[in-house]
Parts: structure tokens; sequence; C-alpha cells
């Protein structure tokens, strides 16, 4: 479901003596959280933050914030959530976040009056994305994330129709 504010990453910690964060990345890479020039410290949009500087560095990104000027500073937001507004990211047609994906139903391609659940979690694992699907039961089914398994993802209307691997369901 498209959300208006999206979850950047987390502050681990302080860079330096000048009051530049650490950001562990809720996305892809380090460097997709340097292209925002404005930040917010709430997923609702009301505590902004604007961007000085930022940089990936090794598995994290440095950001430089207004205001925040000390080691002290920074250490104070440690474990601070940062997000980032929706429509200043710039993906192309066919990505989504995967923030955007939980929560939508999943449904048959082929008979969309059978729902096989709602999509609850996302694992990496290197070849492809395995989605995690909460069955009406409550119990959990795994659904690899291949062009053959995957018809098309909605996530405008929270819609994900499949046409599932023979036995999965």
């Amino acid at each position: 479901m498209i959300r208006d504010y999206l979850e950047l990453g987390s502050v681990v910690g302080a860079h330096g003596l000048q009051g530049e964060l650490r950001v562990h990345p809720a996305c892809d890479s380090p460097a997709f959280c340097c292209q925002f020039r404005r930040l917010w410290f709430d997923p609702q949009g009301e505590r902004p933050a604007e961007v000085l500087a930022a940089r990936p560095h090794k598995n994290v990104a440095l950001l430089r914030l207004n205001g925040i000027t000390t080691l002290e500073q920074a250490q104070a937001l440690r474990a601070q959530r940062l997000f980032f507004r929706r429509a200043d990211a710039q993906l192309e047609e066919g990505q989504y976040f995967i923030a955007e994906l939980l929560d939508c139903s999943v449904i048959d391609a082929d008979n969309p009056a059978l729902c096989y659940g709602t999509l609850c979690d996302v694992s990496k694992t290197g070849a492809n994305d395995v989605w995690h699907i909460r069955r009406p039961d409550g119990a959990e089914a795994l659904i690899p994330v291949i062009a053959s398994v995957v018809k098309e993802v909605d996530v405008a209307s929270g819609v994900i129709r499949i046409t599932p691997l023979e036995g999965l369901f």
C-alpha cells in the first residue's frame, strides 16, 4: 500500500566530532539514503530535518543534518529512525518498496476470488526474494519472487496476483 513516508534507516552512532550521523539503511544501499535533501524524524512527516551533506561509507550512510553539530548531539540520536517522503524517491517502472508490499492481499491470478493471505515479510536470499504470506488460518507460506509465480504487483490497490507453484497451497 502506498505510504507517504517510508523508513530510510536508523541512526547507529556518530562519525567524527562534528555531529555527522552513521545511518544503517533500511533500503537496498547506503547510496539510496544519500539522494534526499530533507528527511523526517517521524512517519507522519511532522518533524523535518534538512540534510546538509550525505555520502555512503562502507555499509552505512553518513549524514550531516542542520542543527546537529556536535558529537553529543549526534550520539543523542542513536536508535532514532529517519523517514523519507515517498514522492521524493525515484523508482524505475516495476520497482516498489518492501514497506509498501507489506499487508497487500495475495490473490490467485486466474481466480481473483481465491485469496491466499497477506504479505507479512520479505526475506532476501541472494538469488531471489522470498515473500512470507500469512494465511487466513494463521499459518505462513513462503513463495519465491520469480516471474513464473508473481504475475502482477499493484501496491496502489494493495493487491498482488500470483500463480503458485504446484502443491504450494
